[in-house]
């Protein structure tokens, strides 16, 4: 027993090369877990800033400007690549959104390092969306791996199954290199117990970093924000006293999608999504007694960040934003885990349900987060290879040379 610990203590870290890291909620997870991120990248300084603090080297800047580094026998490849173009949240703009086609660049890290195992994360909307030939993305992006030679799995999940107080729904795609496979790949197991309610995520010291960071706004959202009692939101509001603007939307909810701005979660509630954009009207980011929205801190609690992780950047709205647009670390390190027991050969199947995406028929059922996870089975000669937009068509100067 003592030599096998021995080992386990001496043996090298497995390693994880992460792409658009931001300020490092994935890379977190990972390392908890016991990965080394041996490579990282962001475009934000903000976001580099935090991660360099909190994570270690990051190499800030646009990923075309870098060469791919040499890693020999690389373990784990992320990227949570720009979410934006695929969110409701956004304009939806898809593979038209220059950001919405760098998950080629992703593809081609993947086809030159070779790694065991890929994760990507990204919003639902990746499921709708289509390229400019309208096949879905996800399935544009599951062949191109599948041609790689990976076996590729994908769910739409909550990280609230993963103990993250909040209904946050993300797809999570996972290839599995072929020529490495020892464990079948399952997506983990819920985590059942946690503590998910909003009042789980107050109560913090003043003197706790973030704490203090407050996003300011204007008189009327105070004032407004102010007539919404806990668990409410704009509906409780009088008629008379909202603006003009709000009337006209409260007049004909069906033609405006029938909002709910201003949501103020009660303390008993679990948490919306929280957003980079950090709307007040449009998020429930309302603190649930007090007059004010939640604070960087408190926002960091819902996203699931310990409170020795340290936010820092250029404005508050900076830090805001780079906590909306973090993955969450308990929902990443679920995964660490996972692909931890895989690298080692010591994984358990449970006997979770797949479901095959040749079965499915996702224009009359989409996809929701209570499906079984999805295994990529798509046969090639099914599949029209011409009208998948494929990296070896960009002009992507990219060198494999030493690390950065």
């Amino acid at each position: 027993m003592v030599r096998c610990l021995t080992n386990r203590i001496l043996k090298k870290k497995p390693t994880v090369l992460s792409m658009f890291s931001g300020c490092g909620g994935l890379d977190l997870g990972f390392v908890q877990a016991g990965f080394d991120i041996v490579w990282a990248n962001d475009i934000n300084p903000d976001a580099c800033l935090t991660y360099r603090q909190n994570i270690g080297k990051i190499n800030e800047g646009d990923i075309f400007t870098f060469n791919i580094p040499e890693i020999d026998g690389l373990d784990v490849l992320t990227a949570g690549f720009p979410c934006q173009p695929f969110s409701n949240a956004g304009k939806r703009l898809g593979v038209n959104d220059s950001r919405g086609r760098l998950f080629e660049v992703c593809l081609r890290y993947v086809d030159v390092l070779r790694p065991k195992i890929v994760m990507f994360e990204n919003v639902r909307g990746l499921l709708t969306i289509r390229n400019q030939n309208g096949v879905r993305l996800i399935e544009d992006i599951c062949s191109s791996l599948t041609d790689s030679g990976y076996e590729v799995h994908f769910k739409l999940v909550n990280a609230a199954s993963y103990g993250v107080p909040q209904n946050r729904l993300r797809i999570i795609i996972v290839a599995v290199a072929k020529n490495f496979k020892e464990r079948d790949f399952r997506f983990p197991s819920p985590v059942i117990g946690a503590d998910l309610t909003l009042g789980s995520c107050l109560n913090v010291s003043p003197e706790t970093p973030n704490q203090n960071d407050l996003l300011k706004l204007n008189p009327q959202a105070v004032y407004l924000g102010s007539l919404v009692p806990e668990g409410g939101s704009w509906k409780d509001i009088p008629y008379d006293l909202l603006p003009d603007r709000l009337k006209r939307i409260r007049d004909n909810m069906r033609k405006y999608r029938w909002p709910n701005f201003y949501r103020r979660f009660a303390r008993n509630e679990v948490a919306g999504t929280v957003t980079a954009a950090f709307k007040p009207e449009n998020a429930g980011v309302w603190h649930p007694i007090e007059d004010r929205v939640l604070s960087a801190r408190e926002i960091a609690r819902i996203q699931s960040f310990p409170d020795t992780f340290v936010f820092r950047g250029s404005s508050v709205k900076a830090i805001y934003e780079m906590i909306g647009n973090a993955v969450a670390p308990r929902l990443a390190k679920a995964f660490a885990d996972m692909f931890l027991h895989i690298l080692e050969g010591r994984q358990e199947m449970i006997g979770a349900p797949l479901i095959q995406y040749s079965k499915l028929n996702l224009n009359k059922k989409p996809i929701r987060p209570g499906d079984p996870e999805i295994l990529f089975d798509y046969p090639p000669e099914k599949r029209n290879v011409k009208e998948l937009i494929r990296y070896e068509n960009l002009e992507l100067n990219f060198e494999v040379v030493g690390e950065a």
